[in-house]
């Protein structure tokens, strides 16, 4: 795909961007729905949010049991507001007490359900025809791509330092874009780095500069430098009107900044506001989970991996591997060990990764993959448990 000798760029938005706002606000629903279900495994949510000056707008299609039969408009407003309220929107063009939300929520089509529902039988449809691919690399302790890495730790760090009010007078907004020398296909150092963050009139990019550069140190490693001429710190000037009122936001428009930075192909499908029997999210985690076990079995250095489903039917239709010729095992056999180790028909993938809790608005900022599993059930496509099984191979 590339020379052994590059510059690759990689971007990441903050939870307070237009597009994350809505991701969030999707997610939240979703766990709603999750965790107030009788039965988590038959809710089904498919939402939609979109944002602008003081507006957030809500659609979509759900479905419950038991009190949830009945969409709960009022509830969706109030999970709406704690969203906001969490992200730090106090401005008057978007305020998290006082913006208008519209809630057009209808009940899931019984078309889709009839092919996807088949919750006592291990033929669960997929919830829609698709591609979802999976990616992996030794590059970091993450098995991520180091672009995107870096790019989402500044923004985490930015956040934890504003919500901790270790800095004061900077908004929700940010984005941020790092650019990687590649020796040798081996990250060596920074070409340059952009950080756009919302800030209050009385600061000018000095202030912010000075505000920031000890993040920006603390998330690069150690020994790397970047001339100052090549850090951009709010290029335009100035970015005070921020948020919602400076751009609209739509759920799932961020589908690159939620997985690997451009690294590898993308199926196009978004990830927030779907339940887990929507492949486009349950088959991407599965995806992912494959890949970063193969490379950490060390079967090979960089692993992509895509998965096909169609709506109603049960198994993949297909699977593709490539190891970016860093593999001495055929990819057959590999390939193999994949359809042994991994049960990768919907309700397969949702046991396997234990995908039918409310873990998903936490997935909907700073990235869904490369991120620490936790005991609680989230990001549990980020485990190793299968690494031993694929060793054997070797």
């Amino acid at each position: 795909m590339f020379d052994k000798d590059y510059i690759f760029t990689s971007e990441s938005v903050s939870e307070g961007h237009p597009d994350k706002i809505c991701d969030q606000i999707s997610d939240a629903v979703v766990d709603f729905y999750l965790k107030n279900s009788r039965t988590p495994e038959l809710a089904r949510v498919a939402c939609e949010t979109m944002v602008t000056t003081n507006k957030v707008f809500i659609a979509g299609e759900v479905r419950g049991d038991g009190d949830l039969k009945e969409i709960n408009k009022d509830k969706i407003k109030s999970i709406t507001r704690e969203v906001i309220k969490s992200i730090g929107y106090e401005q008057e063009t978007f305020h998290w007490n006082e913006v208008d939300i519209e809630v057009n929520l209808h009940s899931q089509s019984p078309d889709i359900g009839m092919g996807v529902d088949a919750f006592n039988k291990n033929d669960e449809g997929a919830g829609d025809q698709g591609i979802m691919f999976g990616y992996a690399s030794d590059e970091t302790d993450e098995y991520m791509p180091l672009p995107i890495k870096l790019s989402h730790a500044l923004l985490y760090e930015l956040r934890k330092s504003r919500v901790t009010k270790q800095i004061t007078g900077l908004g929700p907004d940010a984005k941020s874009q790092f650019s990687i020398i590649y020796k040798d296909n081996i990250p060596v150092n920074l070409h340059s780095l952009v950080l756009s963050v919302q800030h209050q009139s009385s600061y000018d990019i000095e202030d912010i500069r000075d505000m920031v550069n000890p993040l920006i140190n603390k998330v690069l490693p150690k020994g790397w430098n970047c001339p100052k001429e090549n850090i951009f710190i709010n290029p335009t000037g100035r970015f005070e009107v921020g948020g919602p009122d400076g751009d609209a936001g739509l759920t799932g428009r961020k589908i690159v900044v939620d997985t690997y930075g451009g690294v590898c192909p993308h199926g196009g499908g978004a990830f927030s506001g779907k339940d887990p029997s929507k492949v486009d999210r349950s088959g991407a985690y599965a995806a992912r989970y494959i890949a970063k076990n193969i490379v950490a079995s060390g079967l090979a250095k960089k692993c992509t991996i895509q998965l096909a489903y169609i709506i109603g039917v049960s198994s993949p239709i297909s699977i593709f591997l490539d190891t970016h010729n860093t593999s001495m095992i055929e990819n057959k056999k590999i390939i193999e060990a994949i359809r042994d180790l991994f049960d990768l028909r919907p309700a397969g993938i949702r046991k396997m990764l234990n995908l039918a809790k409310p873990i998903y608005q936490k997935t909907a900022s700073f990235g869904h993959f490369g991120r620490s599993y936790e005991a609680e059930g989230f990001f549990t496509w980020e485990r190793l448990n299968k690494v031993e099984e694929l060793r054997k191979l070797l």
